[in-house]
């Protein structure tokens, strides 16, 4: 008489389910598009505010020459950031309109034969 039965090997299902069901997408190439895109929002919400509060400095400075001065300086600055973001911007929409490489999810098209 034996006490032990023979163990066959189950398949164990480790995909994530329910509202983890969406995880099986994620791949190096959305990190990498998802990380493009918050760094181009919170650069051009960075510069937004910079010029918010360069603006107001530039009413509250009450005359003074070199605060005047100062907030004139961060207002340039903000705004030629935000030229910057949204250059960027334009040159990846650019790239994906005349080469069909969309950077924003990295979907680079195969070369083929004619």
């Amino acid at each position: 008489m034996t006490l032990l039965s023979p163990v066959y090997a189950q398949a164990i299902n480790i995909t994530p389910g329910g509202q983890f069901a969406g995880l099986n997408d994620i791949t190096i190439a959305n990190i990498i598009s998802a990380l493009i895109v918050l760094v181009l929002v919170i650069a051009a919400l960075i510069f937004f505010f910079m010029l918010v509060w360069g603006g107001i400095r530039y009413i509250t400075s009450g005359g003074d020459k070199g605060q005047t001065e100062a907030a004139r300086g961060q207002i340039t600055a903000a705004l030629i950031g935000l030229v910057i973001v949204f250059a960027a911007w334009a040159i990846i929409n650019l790239v994906n309109l005349f080469f069909g490489i969309n950077i924003l999810s990295l979907n680079i098209p195969n070369a083929q034969a004619p």
